[in-house]
C-alpha cells in the first residue's frame, strides 16, 4: 500500500501539471472504489480551476475552490498526467480533463485493486471524516520530541503500533516505522509510554529522516506502485530490516528477526535493537 512518501511523491509529480489548470469535466469509467466515486463529478469539476495541490496524511487534496476533491490510493492506485485521446487501460478507472485551448491533457486515476477512493467535499474541508483527529504531519513543526513524548506517556501498546496510530502522527506506515525503529535502535515490542527522553527524540529524528530520504528517492516500488510518471521508486534499495527476515543485519551482522504485530509484520534486529 502507498504510504505517506509515495503520496508525497505523486504529489510532487502532478502538482505543476495541475496548479493553475481549469477543469473541463471528467470521464468515470467504474466509479465502484472503495467508497462509490459522485456520478456527477463531471459537473462538478467542470469550469473549476485547481487552486492547490496538497496533502494531509495519505490523502492527496485538490483545492478547487468551493470544495476539494479527497484522493487516495488504496492498495495498488496511481496518478499520471497524459494524453487525453490515449485509450485506457484495463483499470483506468478516471480521467480528470484539463479545459486547456486544445484539450489534449487528462489526469488518469488507475487503480487495479480498485481500493482506493476519489470523493468530493463541498465547503470546509476539515468537516470530512476521514480527516478528521488524525495527528500531526511528521515533517512539520508541529511533530516535535516533546509531542511524541507526551501523546504516548502511559501507553502500553507496542511503540510500533503507537507511531503507525494516525490519531498520534499520521503516515508512518508499516514499512517505515520498521526502518524508523531500527534507526533509532529501539525493539518494535517495546511499550510505548515506557520509552527514556533521549530515546523518543532517536525516535523522532528517525521517523523524519526515514520519510524525507523516502521521498528523495521516490519512495518504495514493492510490487505495484508508480509514480506520475510510470517510474517506480528505489527506497527498497535501502532497507535495513523491512523483509530481510534472517538475513544478516547491514551493522552487526546477526540475523534480522520477524514477528506478528497487528496483523502486520515487523522486522527488527535483535542486537541493533536490543534497547
Amino acid at each position: 500500500m502507498p504510504e505517506l512518501p509515495e503520496v508525497e511523491t505523486t504529489r510532487r509529480g502532478i502538482e505543476a501539471a495541475l496548479c493553475g489548470q481549469t477543469l473541463s469535466g471528467a470521464v468515470l469509467r467504474n466509479t465502484q472504489l472503495r467508497w462509490p466515486v459522485p456520478p456527477d463529478l463531471s459537473d462538478i469539476v467542470a469550469g473549476r480551476q485547481v487552486l492547490r495541490v496538497w496533502r494531509r496524511a495519505k490523502y492527496l487534496l485538490f483545492d478547487l475552490g468551493a470544495g476539494h476533491l479527497i484522493v487516495h490510493l488504496g492498495m495498488s492506485g496511481s496518478l499520471r498526467v497524459v494524453a487525453a485521446d490515449l485509450p485506457p487501460a484495463k483499470h483506468d478507472h478516471i480521467d480528470l480533463l484539463f479545459a486547456s485551448p486544445d484539450g489534449t491533457r487528462a489526469l488518469r486515476y488507475r487503480d487495479p485493486r480498485r481500493f482506493g477512493a476519489l470523493l468530493w467535499q463541498p465547503g470546509e474541508l476539515i468537516f470530512h471524516p476521514l480527516l478528521q483527529a488524525l495527528g500531526p504531519e511528521p515533517l512539520e513543526q508541529t511533530f516535535t520530541p516533546d509531542y511524541l513524548q507526551q501523546a504516548l506517556a502511559g501507553k502500553r501498546v507496542a511503540i510500533k503500533l503507537a507511531v503507525m496510530d494516525n490519531h498520534i502522527v499520521v503516515g508512518v506506515g508499516n514499512i517505515y516505522a520498521n526502518e524508523a525503529l531500527f534507526r533509532a535502535g529501539i525493539a518494535p515490542s517495546r511499550a510505548a509510554g515506557d520509552l527514556r527522553p533521549a530515546e523518543y527524540a532517536r525516535l523522532h529524528a528517525a521517523i523524519r529522516s526515514t520519510l524525507t530520504e523516502a521521498i528523495e528517492a521516490g519512495g518504495s516500488t514493492l510490487r505495484d506502485f508508480v509514480d506520475s510518471e510510470g517510474k517506480p521508486g528505489y527506497f527498497q534499495q535501502r532497507y535495513f530490516v523491512y523483509d530481510r527476515a534472517e538475513q544478516p543485519c547491514f551493522k552487526c551482522g546477526s540475523p534480522i528477526r520477524q514477528m506478528r504485530q497487528g496483523q502486520r509484520s515487523s522486522w527488527w534486529c535483535p542486537n541493533c535493537q536490543a534497547g
